[in-house]
């Protein structure tokens, strides 16, 4: 799985304040990646997620009612932006799609160097 988060990246301004025409090509970079690997059989799923302000944190004791908080959360950290299941096979490549992702273009076309976790996925039963 290979996970993107809402965080600073030095010297790229949040997608909210870049022009359209960046939103776009960003856009349209996913969107091709994401066709790649599906025809190469390679991409099981993936969705991009809405902006933190409007997550909601819950938390339970399976007793009392569960405990909702609303953004921002105590001890502020990086949030999940989306994720990409694929299915390779290898690491390599995992890591080779991660690199491809981080190199999305942001503003004026400049890669953003956006941080990719990479983790497998493990089945039931662990």
């Amino acid at each position: 799985m290979l996970l993107m988060s809402y965080e600073e990246i030095h010297g790229v301004p949040p997608i909210d304040r870049w022009d359209r025409a960046d939103i776009a090509a960003h856009v349209a970079f996913q969107q091709r990646l994401g066709q790649e690997l599906a025809s190469r059989g390679e991409l099981v799923g993936g969705e991009g997620l809405a902006q933190p302000q409007n997550a909601k944190l819950v938390t339970s004791d399976g007793k009392n009612p569960p405990v909702i908080r609303d953004w921002p959360f105590e001890g502020d950290r990086p949030h999940l932006a989306g994720y990409w299941t694929v299915d390779v096979e290898s690491e390599e490549r995992a890591l080779q799609i991660a690199g491809q992702l981080s190199a999305a273009p942001g503003p004026h076309g400049t890669p953003i160097r956006q941080p990719i976790e990479v983790r497998a996925v493990v089945g039931p039963g662990g």
